[in-house]
């Protein structure tokens, strides 16, 4: 399910700060809207209703936030789809959904695994048990400073857990691994890919900027704009062998 770059977790955050910074010491709104005689009919705010909801929020809090950054810098979260950053994304033309934070990580790395599957193996065959892993959960992170961790903060996917496995290098051919680096090149760097890492994992592929770096935001719109354009982005089968498009892989090694 795609879902809207605002997550209803900051939505709510926002209110309940708006809602707590307009209460006075006794518990009631000062601001001139509060202050204006009641609608026939309208029952006023309760102190035990604001007590409620920002109790709701602080729990919520403490079920999904860990204070731990992943390797890139983004925290890390106890769950996804349960009205935090990560919620479940479908990947257009595939079949598939993966959790992944949402916004312009998500159009990244979604942009990642669209071309991949057109491009270098179809994903999802039938029987397959795991074609791609985006989030999971903190507990399974090892070391918070590897590229792993990042998965815990829903800015990476593994394609083929099971296929490309952490320390083995060879999975992918010769004419695949051009491909590989023209995908790196399309998000101007902005994402890697572990078979650049040591040890090497050719299935992992993750964000490098952290939060506050401008940078996704505008290559994100640059993907989404290929998505309505003919003839760009993920499901056009670019020449990857073209000068052109060797110089501009080669910026991002």
């Amino acid at each position: 399910m795609i879902r809207t770059e605002m997550s209803r977790r900051r939505a709510l955050t926002t209110a309940a700060g708006v809602t707590a910074a307009s209460l006075a010491t006794g518990g009631v709104l000062t601001t001139p809207a509060a202050a204006a005689p009641a609608a026939p009919g309208a029952r006023p705010l309760e102190n035990d209703t604001l007590k409620k909801a920002l109790s709701d929020l602080e729990g919520r809090r403490r079920r999904l936030l860990t204070g731990r950054p992943s390797g890139n810098g983004w925290e890390m979260q106890k769950a996804f789809d349960a009205e935090g950053e990560i919620v479940t994304y479908s990947v257009p033309g595939t079949g598939l959904t993966v959790p992944l934070r949402e916004g312009d990580a998500a159009a990244l790395l979604v942009h990642v695994v669209r071309r991949f599957h057109y491009e270098i193996e179809a994903l999802g065959l039938p029987g397959e048990p795991t074609p791609i892993q985006g989030w999971v959960a903190p507990s399974e992170v090892r070391d918070s400073a590897q590229p792993q961790s990042n998965q815990a903060s829903g800015t990476a996917v593994v394609i083929r857990p099971g296929s490309y496995p952490r320390g083995v290098r060879g999975g992918l051919t010769a004419a695949q691994l051009l491909v590989v680096r023209d995908i790196i090149a399309d998000t101007e760097g902005l994402v890697r890919w572990g078979g650049d890492d040591r040890p090497v994992q050719e299935g992992l592929f993750y964000l490098v900027a952290g939060p506050g770096d401008e940078r996704p935001a505008r290559v994100a719109a640059k993907l989404r704009a290929w998505r309505e354009a003919p003839g760009l982005g993920a499901g056009v089968v670019a020449d990857v062998t073209a000068p052109a498009r060797r110089r501009r892989a080669e910026r991002y090694r």
